[in-house]
Order: C-alpha cells, then sequence, then structure tokens
C-alpha cells in the first residue's frame, strides 16, 4: 500500500508532520473533530482548528463554522475536479 491513502488526484502537497498528528486531532472541539471524521479530503487538525477558531472569531456558532468548513472543501474538490 502507498504512503498517500487518502490524497488521490489532488493538489495538495506532500508535507512533513512535526509532533504526533493524532494528540493535535485529539484536542480538537467535539463538533470538529466529527467533521474531520467524514471529511472527503485529507484535512490536518492544524488547518481545520485555524478555520474554526477564525469562523468563531468573527461571531459565527459552532453550526456556521462547520458550514465555513464544509464550504472551503467544496471550493477545493471543484478546483481539483477542473484538473
Amino acid at each position: 500500500m502507498s504512503t498517500g491513502h487518502n490524497r488521490g488526484t489532488t493538489r495538495l502537497k506532500r508535507s512533513r508532520r512535526a509532533g504526533c498528528p493524532m494528540q493535535g486531532y485529539d484536542r480538537l472541539p467535539p463538533p470538529l473533530r466529527g467533521w474531520m471524521a467524514t471529511a472527503a479530503l485529507p484535512w490536518s487538525a492544524r488547518s481545520c482548528l485555524a478555520l474554526w477558531q477564525r469562523a468563531l472569531k468573527e461571531g459565527a456558532s459552532h453550526r456556521e463554522a462547520l458550514d465555513r468548513l464544509d464550504r472551503a472543501e467544496a471550493a477545493l474538490l471543484a478546483r481539483d475536479a477542473a484538473l
């Protein structure tokens, strides 16, 4: 099995991870962990948390923050579909 299990044909770049990615995932708020578990792309806990925190800082509810993540993912998928 290859090392890029969930990458498929996307423009995502391979990167080296600092630390244990599961620890970052485990520290996420439960709604965000749930979103990541069903995401179509292999999001990092760090990038999801950044989008989540930005949305909450701007006054979004948890549901609105998750909707923002859905829109970000849809935009990435649409961009990759144009490849």
